[in-house]
């Protein structure tokens, strides 16, 4: 049975363990939810300051050539393509994750001749399906076809023109087989698009050795990015030319600063672009990626299926038969970096351990689930939130009233 002790020694002997100091974190606090909110890098804080100060303070306008803002979106990009097996001409940041679902899958939809159907799986994130909803009610002629987890395969067929699945479950930490189901996929015609936000940070995402056609993903996740932070884009340099972006703003443009009358899309993944970028968010995105610097996503993958490991060890050890039940694979290699236990009373427990500083968040109906980003989580903390845990579920604690009263945010 592993010990505290034993915990400490792993932290001592941990090759990513210097890169926590790259973190500003509160003391007193276990944070394990950095797969909903990064924690704040010491770098990104900085940046904003001299952004708002300096380049926007004193240098004003002039900062989108003295500074590169105009060029951030494909700096940003670059960045997080090396974190996900991509080529800094795939990929580019820009707007929220849904817009991009939206602009992507709208693009591979009208790309597909006498293809009209878009699948799907029920109980993946919530706006994935939304955005496609919205696009069936826009594209009357589209299809929406929404099948039971596990059936994807079985529901590919020629009229298929995209599948969109996300890579890691948000509410079990399940990971898809992005390379056996894109092969699939491809194998009948369609363009498969990849939700990423759980993945991006914290596994060790390969998207071109997985052959996959499309992706999107958040920055404020394992990026660390902030809150709101820009989403990001990929688009295999094999479809770059013909897919056309639905929404052709003037930064998509070929030559933007030319103010003609007529749309003509940029070459490659610039043509992805919509709206101003937002020069702050990305200037903070772009420094929290500075914390990957000499980080092996390898690396990475195997410290947060590591401490999965044993936060589901030590809570099955801990809390049994305080009504506990593991939501996640119990195998590191089928699992993200979040590890996601049902109980009765879920969001109450979760108030508690809040309120003892331990924080992890809860997904309705009865999911508390704790994030394990591999950056500045210790095996250490592990051991010592869920003794926390094990405090609340012994004494009851979570009944007391203050933690029943359900939030805006959960």
């Amino acid at each position: 049975m592993t010990t505290r002790q034993d915990c400490l020694d792993r932290d001592a002997a941990d090759p990513l363990g210097g890169v926590r100091e790259r973190f500003s974190l509160p003391d007193g606090v276990i944070y394990l939810d950095g797969n909903s909110l990064g924690a704040l890098p010491v770098a990104a804080a900085a940046a904003l300051r001299d952004v708002a100060d300096r380049q926007w303070g004193q240098d004003l306008i002039a900062s989108w050539n003295k500074h590169g803002w105009i060029g951030l979106p494909q700096t940003v990009g670059g960045k997080i393509a090396r974190l996900v097996g991509a080529g800094a001409n795939e990929v580019v940041a820009a707007d929220s994750v849904s817009v991009n679902l939206f602009k992507l899958a709208a693009a591979a939809v009208s790309a597909q001749d006498g293809r009209r159907v878009v699948l799907t799986e029920g109980g993946d994130f919530p706006t994935d399906l939304y955005i496609l909803q919205g696009l069936a009610g826009l594209m009357p002629d589209i299809e929406l076809r929404v099948v039971r987890p596990g059936e994807i395969e079985a529901a590919l067929d020629d009229r298929v023109a995209l599948v969109l699945l996300s890579h890691v479950h948000y509410r079990s930490g399940a990971v898809r087989d992005m390379a056996g189901l894109g092969a699939a996929i491809r194998a009948v015609g369609a363009l498969g698009l990849w939700d990423l936000s759980h993945s991006a940070g914290v596994l060790d995402v390969d998207l071109n050795r997985a052959g996959a056609d499309l992706a999107a993903g958040c920055g404020y996740k394992y990026l660390n990015g902030g809150p709101g932070a820009p989403a990001w884009l990929f688009v295999a340099e094999r479809h770059q030319a013909a897919l056309r972006n639905p929404l052709s703003g003037w930064m998509g443009h070929a030559r933007p600063f030319d103010f003609v009358d007529d749309y003509r899309p940029a070459a490659g993944i610039d043509r992805w672009l919509c709206g101003t970028p937002p020069i702050l968010s990305l200037a903070a995105l772009d420094a929290a990626l500075d914390v990957f610097d000499g980080v092996e996503m390898g690396a990475a993958r195997a410290k947060a299926g590591a401490l999965g490991d044993l936060f589901i060890e030590r809570v099955e050890a801990r809390c049994a038969g305080k009504g506990l039940t593991l939501a996640s694979p119990r195998e590191a290699g089928v699992r993200g970096g979040q590890v996601s236990f049902r109980h009765p009373h879920g969001w109450s427990v979760m108030q508690n351990l809040i309120a003892r500083g331990v924080i992890g968040d809860f997904r309705s109906p009865d999911v508390i689930r704790f994030g394990f980003a591999p950056l500045y989580v210790r095996h250490a903390d592990v051991w010592d939130a869920v003794e926390v845990l094990g405090e609340i579920l012994d004494a009851e604690s979570w009944r007391d009233a203050r933690y029943q009263t359900l939030a805006a945010v959960t």
